[in-house]
């Protein structure tokens, strides 16, 4: 019988993205794979229930397209109650911040099933096309410049016109990540003049490779910041300081911040204090890309325009979400990437090696497996 992949409508608050594309729903047939879709699934990221039909899958409601599902693909996992009809250890391959979250976690393994975590995919060559943190992060550094632009009263490019000349935007990117660079590229794009700073001192040949200007403290040691699998970490006292006190002196002469730190599994760093803030000229944006993890930047809110000082500080909570259908593009071939990469036709299904297998497993025959969580949790 052949293997049942089961797509469902998401149900997070602002969640508009969608787990299938019709690209993959196709590609995803041609394995051999039956594909179902809850109706209305897509709509929100622009794709149609006749796409997927046309696609070859199947579209119903949400008890239908589960019952028997051999895997089910999510943006953010879903409630296990949805889960109800799904094969006994069924494969849920999704986003589940398991950090977090780990009461969802727990109820996966109380429930049989296998979640497997697209968040803890291993930062490895083969792995870079399945990887739905650097894929959705690119979209949000490139958004969260075009709501900074339009959040700002002024132009980013400099004009010359007939009545005087217009001054380029400065703009400073903190955290050169994925989200970082997309951002420095875009700010680039539009005309403005672009800095930017990390924690790892290797960025500082991309910041320039982009046409930007790093701006790093020299002769201070703790800079190497980078942890485990090309994750930031945090940094030395005396490195921080002089970080901190080079910061301070720049972000007052900038117009736009974009601030990008994360780290996996805590709150986001702050990076942005209220004296810094007051520094900045009034009419100054910040947009803080880590706000729904706690925030870089004192005093941020999720989705609301915050005004402080005279500068206006915002941040999405899902900020990829704003850009759906291309965001939901990307997510579903990083699913059919790591789903089709482990196909065994023989089998007529995804067989996980250990050293991917293991990094995204958080669940298994009813217990939580993985060690990032057993040796943290």
């Amino acid at each position: 019988m052949a293997l049942r992949i089961a797509v469902l409508s998401e149900r997070a608050a602002g969640e508009n993205r969608v787990a299938l594309s019709p690209e993959t729903a196709k590609k995803f047939a041609a394995l051999g794979a039956v594909v179902a879709v809850e109706q209305g699934a897509g709509l929100r990221a622009a794709v149609t229930d006749e796409a997927y039909r046309e696609a070859g899958a199947e579209v119903g409601s949400a008890a239908a397209v589960i019952k028997d599902a051999d895997i089910v693909l999510g943006v953010q996992a879903p409630d296990v109650a949805l889960l109800a009809g799904a094969k006994p250890g069924a494969w849920v391959a999704a986003t589940f911040d398991p950090f977090r979250d780990r009461e969802r976690v727990e109820a996966y393994a109380k429930a049989g099933l296998e979640a497997l975590s697209m968040e803890f995919m291993p930062r490895i060559t083969r792995a870079q096309s399945m990887d739905v943190l650097s894929s959705q992060s690119n979209l949000a550094g490139y958004k969260a410049v075009l709501t900074a632009a339009n959040t700002y009263g002024r132009a980013f490019p400099m004009m010359m016109t007939a009545a005087g000349t217009v001054q380029a935007a400065r703009v400073f990117v903190m955290g050169v990540g994925v989200a970082g660079l997309q951002a420095i590229a875009t700010a680039k794009r539009l005309g403005a003049q672009v800095s930017a700073t990390d924690v790892r001192s290797a960025t500082k040949e991309q910041i320039q490779s982009l046409g930007a200007k790093p701006i790093f403290v020299e002769n201070v040691a703790g800079i190497e910041g980078e942890g485990a699998g090309g994750y930031a970490t945090e940094m030395s006292e005396e490195y921080q300081k002089a970080q901190a006190e080079l910061v301070s002196g720049h972000i007052a002469k900038q117009d736009i911040v974009i601030t990008t730190a994360l780290i996996p599994g805590k709150p986001a760093p702050r990076l942005v204090s209220d004296a810094q803030i007051a520094s900045m000229k009034p009419g100054s944006v910040i947009f803080d890309l880590a706000v729904a993890q706690g925030g870089n930047v004192e005093g941020s809110k999720p989705d609301e325009a915050v005004v402080k000082h005279g500068v206006t500080i915002v941040g999405y909570s899902n900020t990829a979400g704003h850009l759906a259908a291309d965001a939901s593009a990307l997510f579903a071939r990083n699913l059919y990437n790591f789903l089709s990469a482990f196909w065994d036709k023989e089998a007529g299904k995804p067989v996980l090696d250990t050293e991917i297998g293991d990094a995204v497993r958080l669940t298994q025959g009813g217990n939580v497996v993985n060690e990032r969580l057993t040796v943290d949790g």
